[in-house]
Order: C-alpha cells, then structure tokens, then sequence
C-alpha cells in the first residue's frame, strides 16, 4: 500500500532510481555468481598444480636420496639433504629409520617458519642394506593461498565498482529516456477548459507512448465532444425553456393586465397548463436520460412477443395514423425478454417521428429481424422527405432537428428529446440506434440484446 504523504498527497517514488538499483543488484548478483565461479575454477586449478608439483618434489627427492645411500650410504644421504636444504626454502624434511631413530630433520631456520597453508605428504625410501626410510616432506603453499586471496578482493573490488557504474549510467540513460514524460507532462498542465483542443504530441515518440498519446488524444477528442454536446446541450434547454416560460408569462400579464371575463382566463389558464405540461414532460425526459448516463438498466421480464407490443403501440397512434392518411404494417416478429414499457416507449417515439414525416397515403412499417446473433433489431420505416447523410450520425442527440427552425410543423411542438430516449432505451438493453435514409425511405430503429 503506497503511504500517504503528511501534505495529504500520495507519496511518489523515482523509476530511474528504483531501476538503478535493481539494475546494480542483478549486476553485482551476476558478476559476483561469475566471479565466484572464476574464483573456485582459479581454486582448483592451483589445488591441482600444488598437487602435482608435491608429486614431482617426492619423487626428486626419493630419487636424490636412493642414489646417495647406492654411493655412499646413511652418510651421504645426510650430507646432500642438508645442503640442499638451502635449496628447498618454505619446505620442511624428516627421515626417520623404521625403528624410530631419526636419520635427519631440517633444523627449524631451514624450514622457513612454514605458513599455516602447507601440505605434508610422507613416503617411503629403500636402502640397499634392506631397511626402509621413512620420509615426512612438507611445503608450504602460502603464497598460492595468498595470490588466491588478493584475487578474491580483486573481484569483490570489480563487482562493487560495477554495481556502482551499472547504477549510475542507468539512472542517467533513464533519466534521459524519461525526458519525453516530462514534456507529456508539460503539455498535459497545459491543456484547460479553454484549450481542449491541444492534443499531445513527440517529435520522436517511443513505441511504448504511442498507446499512451494514442489513448489520451481519444479520451480529450471525446471529452471536447462531450463539452461541445454539453454546452450545446445548455443553450438548447435554454431555448427550449425560454418560449414556453416566455408564453407563460406573457399571457399572464396580458390576463393581469385588463378586467377579463371568465371564460377568457378560463382559456387563458387552459393554455398555460398546456404549456407547463409540456415543460413537465421535458423535464421528465431529461430527467429519464441523466438516470440512464448514471447506468441505469432495463428490468426485464418474461420473454414476450416484440409483434404484439408493436400492435399495442400502433392502437395508440391509430387516429394520428388515420388523420395523416398512413397504413401501418408489423413485419416479422421475435421473442425476448424486455422492459415492456420502455420498448413501447421508444416504438411510441419512432412511430410518431415517422406519422409527422411520412408522405400522405404511404405505409408505415414497423420491422423485426434478427440482427446478430443474441440480437433483434426494431426498425421503423416511412416514405417521405429523407435524411441528409451528414445528419444521420447526430440524429439521436439530444434536441437535434435536421431543419433551422425550432419547432415542427402545425400538428404541435416537439422538444426534440424523442430520439435521444430511443437511443438511451436501447443502451439499457445492451443494444444500439441504427438510422438509414436513402432514395425517400427513411429506416429508423435500435436493436436489443438478449439478457445473459
């Protein structure tokens, strides 16, 4: 758990140093597994040579003191081994008869005062009269002990000194190579509510930013997109709010303004309740749509025939159908198990969206179809005025109208709303909006997914 900071900030650590360090470790640690590797190699090698150059000194000697005894007996034996006891420094020699009688020691100057790292090795002589020499030969290996020594801390010295370089140059190469975060980073202060447009950029980006500069370029071009939509969104309910509050209180103070009698203010009051339901119905869309951008889901029941909940909401829109001169038809039908009311909801919209811009005398027709597999489509069909093409993407934004003016044609006002619902009640069950227009045929529609 990272600690906190007594200013209330987390606490931060540096890469570059961590990397250092782990870097100098796994340096030293591989060295010091070589060097020690090298050492014990060095070890045996001199253990080997020490060894054998013990074998060759033995037999020298055996042979220097079988040739005196042949020419000249015990006596001749004595004097050669101890004049060449000057000869043998670090070494020490003791000749002993097999009755325990010592025939010769090297006095304790000759032997040099021996370190602790000899080697003693006893053999044996023949003399020609029959008797055996028993011979005790040592030599002191020090000095390959010590050479074996100095070489250890030459190596300990090497790997430290390593681990120190390896920490160094790392912390400098990645301090190096961490300037483009720095200039990220700068660029990121950089960017406010005024500037979402900048975008982060490196003239020589490392493969690993890429996806970084990648996704965040994204994540600012659809946060300008939601700020765009969202300040578009404040203007439009402004606009939206401000006739209907302006026709409130217009006709108030007209009302206020002269003696009026009472099926005037009877009238009066029947139009400004008209007027502040359909400010109450705004209000509950969007009060519909910010629970579904909070996550809202679909409550879903029984599988049920999407056929019969097209015909429920056709005898609804039955006399605005007849009055705009349309046939309705329902093609195709799916199982599913959905919110029924807000299926009906949405099916309501679309067909209203479509009797306002059908052709007089044309068929309306509701389509249902598998669209991928778990995945049923609703599409909402009508002969008219298309869609222009760069209209389509925005067509389920909220108060969207294709044409400059505000309110729709004579049949009543429309806030605008009708579509976004559409698309929201699709994102509940998991689906999508799909919209064509082409040729006078107009398809609007969503699609619904199958629970899980």
């Amino acid at each position: 758990m990272t600690p906190a900071c007594p200013e209330g900030r987390t606490c931060s650590h540096s890469i570059g140093r961590r990397l250092s360090r782990k870097l100098a470790v796994m340096t030293m640690a591989v060295l010091g597994i070589l060097f020690a590797i090298s050492w014990g190699s060095i070890k045996m090698l001199l253990v080997e040579r020490s060894a054998e150059d013990m074998r060759a000194r033995i037999e020298l000697l055996r042979e220097v003191i079988e040739l005196e005894a042949r020419s000249g007996g015990e006596p001749a034996v004595v004097r050669r081994v101890t004049a060449d006891a000057r000869m043998r420094p670090g070494t020490r020699l003791q000749l002993v008869f097999g009755d325990g009688t010592v025939c010769y020691s090297d006095p304790p100057t000759q032997a040099h005062h021996m370190s602790a790292h000899f080697r003693e090795q006893p053999f044996e002589v023949a003399l020609p009269d029959g008797r055996l020499l028993q011979a005790r030969y040592a030599v002191d290996f020090g000095a390959d002990a010590r050479m074996g020594e100095r070489w250890a801390i030459v190596l300990v010295l090497v790997t430290l000194a390593a681990g120190a370089f390896v920490a160094w140059a790392a912390g400098w190469h990645v301090r190096r190579q961490l300037r483009p975060l720095e200039a990220l980073a700068a660029q990121t202060r950089a960017i406010s509510a005024q500037r979402l447009d900048q975008r982060l950029s490196l003239d020589d980006p490392a493969e690993e930013l890429l996806p970084w500069i990648e996704q965040f370029n994204a994540l600012m071009q659809r946060l300008e997109q939601a700020y765009a939509q969202l300040e578009g969104f404040n203007a439009d309910v402004a606009h939206e709010l401000r006739t209907p509050l302006a026709t409130l209180i217009g006709e108030t103070e007209l009302a206020l303004s002269r003696e009026r009698s009472a099926g005037s203010l009877k009238e009066t009051l029947a139009s400004n309740l008209e007027e502040m339901q359909r400010l109450s119905g705004m209000v509950n869309d969007m009060l519909f749509l910010a629970s579904v951008d909070r996550g809202a889901v679909a409550r879903r029941g029984e599988p049920v025939s999407l056929a019969a909940l097209a015909h429920q909401v056709a005898e609804f829109h039955e006399v605005p159908l007849d009055e705009a001169g349309l046939r309705l038809e329902v093609q195709g039908d799916a199982r599913l198990a959905v919110d029924e009311p807000l299926v009906k909801r949405a099916l309501s919209n679309l067909l209203g969206n479509a009797t306002r811009f059908a052709e007089r005398g044309s068929t309306v027709r509701v389509r249902i179809a598998d669209e991928a597999p778990n995945e049923v489509a609703i599409m909402v069909e009508n002969q008219g005025q298309g869609i222009q093409t760069q209209a389509l993407p925005r067509l389920f934004d909220r108060f969207f109208r294709q044409d400059s003016s505000r309110c729709c044609d004579g049949q009543g006002q429309h806030h605008g709303l009708g579509l976004a619902i559409v698309a929201a009640i699709a994102r509940m069950h998991a689906g999508r909006t799909l919209a064509a227009s082409q040729a006078g045929v107009t398809r609007v529609g969503f699609t619904l997914a199958a629970a899980e």
